[in-house]
């Protein structure tokens, strides 16, 4: 008669450390994976984008120009010490707070200055690119491209981006510097100031010292900003001193603001409300409250008589310009054609649809727009949120059941981990939880290596010595050093979960919530340090305990 076999006893250490490598492995992959699909995103509408509709017929001024002020807060532009021209300027000017969209970086705000669209579509770079040479144009329509079906003559001054950004928009003059301060500007202004008194109906000219202030020079609370404004502000003075304003018009913005620490490019407040100055001919002066920046190029075509730009989403600013009756009917019926269409072209490329109701056409629209975008996305997030609930109760539940005291020690120090690296992050270091805090991904990888091994190893050292595990012979210190790093990466698990959650596991057709996917990025980074580390802690563990023993 045979006797039974004995089934296998599981290895769960062996487990756990096989666990590890593959985590580790995988945490790089989702990582790479994540960032270069953020860098690489495009518009649902980049391959079909909606076609120009007619112009609208007589311009209502001669020629607008825009500043664009790099990066000015919305407060130091009302700052009358630092920049009383301007302060001037909007005494006399329709003057209004303006509000932008995440990610508050130059190139996708440039894009929506010069689109009407918001960044989930109107296919800009979500960063900055990384050199002179890497802007990419964008293939939705714009101003630049309306000024020239409309035989406008179009003149464009400032960084070098602005080229590669603006190569199929027909722009008839440029200069562009790679230079941000203020050397770089006086170029900018001299370059520019002919095409003032010039045949150029639709000129930009950007400035970029206030910018490189915060970014190089100790950012919005250090004297080298409000010096830099200040310049500006004179420069501005300079320019609006070569326009005619009944016959001109001139406007002043920025394309996003910085935090108090220097940066941008997250979802602070701070970063996305900018001034809006216009000034001059068709301008009813007055104070207009809140506007938003996707109703610059609406407003600017209405100005120039110009088609709105075919994937717009703003509105035409009419309470603030001198219109016959006449035009305002057109410019309706202009907006009505113009989202009607992109409404179209929108749901058939995300493949989800919804109903335009009755109202103001453009609220309508974007609404019905926003409905249909959250359609798709909530029949997306269903099985990814139940899935990650499930990864994200089981583990805590069976923790739970086991109501072993030594967990204590072992949550102990992966709670002092998390405390430690935020420590570092947050208070020490005052960074915020966004991109406005991040000097390139190079840097966050580094940063967050650092800061997390150090923490894993303090936190380590936790529930060893609680647990008394270098004494208890070198399998039992492994098992507590592995037990550690596995409780650790539970606790990390917790926001990646969320963010996989709501943003799934890369950017693909829409953008993502920015502050999730921002602290999921941070912890996978985490996980993959911890988890690297966390190898190295439970060959240590052993290999102390093992020396601890042959003392005895």
């Amino acid at each position: 008669m045979k006797t039974p076999r004995r089934s296998k006893k599981i290895n769960w250490f062996i487990l756990g450390l096989i666990g590890l490598a593959l985590l580790a492995v995988g945490a790089y992959f989702w990582v790479t994976n994540l960032m270069d699909s953020a860098q690489s995103y495009r518009s649902p509408l980049a391959n079909t984008p909606p076609t120009p509709g007619q112009a609208l017929g007589a311009p209502v001024t001669r020629r607008v120009v825009v500043v664009l002020i790099d990066a000015l807060r919305y407060d130091t532009s009302t700052n009358i010490a630092v920049m009383p021209f301007l302060n001037e300027l909007r005494a006399q000017s329709a003057s209004a707070t303006m509000h932008s969209q995440p990610p508050s970086f130059s190139a996708p705000a440039w894009t929506t200055i010069l689109t009407g669209a918001w960044p989930d579509i109107n296919d800009s770079q979500l960063f900055n690119p990384p050199d002179e040479f890497s802007a990419r144009a964008f293939t939705q329509d714009g101003l630049f491209a309306a000024a020239q079906r409309a035989g406008l003559n179009t003149a464009v001054s400032g960084y070098s981006w602005f080229e590669g950004m603006l190569a199929n928009s027909g722009v008839d003059a440029g200069f562009y510097t790679p230079g941000e301060d203020n050397a770089a500007d006086i170029k900018v202004v001299n370059a520019a100031l002919p095409w003032l008194t010039g045949d150029y109906q639709l000129m930009l000219i950007h400035l970029d010292q206030v910018d490189y202030a915060g970014h190089h020079e100790g950012g919005p609370r250090g004297p080298n900003w409000n010096a830099a404004a200040t310049r500006t502000d004179n420069m501005l003075s300079e320019i609006v001193a070569q326009l005619d304003l009944s016959q001109d018009t001139v406007l002043v913005i920025s394309d996003h603001g910085q935090i108090d620490r220097g940066g941008h490019g997250g979802p602070e407040p701070v970063t996305l409300v900018e001034p809006f100055v216009l000034a001059g001919a068709g301008v009813v002066p007055g104070s207009y409250g809140d506007v938003n920046m996707v109703d610059i190029a609406p407003t600017l075509a209405a100005l120039l008589g110009t088609n709105i730009p075919a994937s717009n989403q703003g509105h035409v600013l009419t309470n603030m310009l001198t219109l016959t009756s006449e035009q305002d009917v057109a410019i309706q019926n202009a907006l009505k054609a113009q989202q009607s269409q992109l409404f179209s072209a929108y749901t058939a490329a995300i493949g989800s649809t919804a109903s335009v109701g009755d109202g103001e056409i453009v609220s309508a629209t974007q609404t019905a727009m926003n409905q249909a975008r959250l359609a798709r996305l909530g029949s997306e997030r269903i099985w990814r949120n139940v899935l990650a609930a499930f990864l994200a109760i089981l583990p805590g539940y069976l923790l739970f059941l086991r109501k072993d005291k030594k967990l204590l020690w072992l949550m102990a120090g992966a709670l002092l981990y998390v405390l430690l690296f935020n420590l570092r992050y947050a208070v020490i270091d005052g960074r915020t939880y966004s991109l406005a805090s991040i000097e390139g991904a190079t840097w966050l990888i580094t940063y967050s290596a650092t800061t997390a091994a150090v923490a894993v190893i303090l936190g380590w050292l936790v529930p060893m010595f609680g647990l008394r595990a270098f004494k208890a012979g070198p399998r039992k210190a492994a098992e507590t050093a592995l037990g550690y790093i596995w409780f650790t990466i539970y606790l990390l698990a917790l926001p990646i979960l969320l963010s996989f959650a709501i943003n799934g596991f890369s950017v693909t057709w829409t953008l993502p919530e920015f502050y999730t996917l921002f602290i999921g990025l941070l912890s996978l980074i985490q996980s993959l340090i911890v988890a690297a580390v966390g190898l190295v802690l439970v060959g240590l563990a052993a290999g102390i305990a093992w020396l601890a023993g042959r003392r005895v």
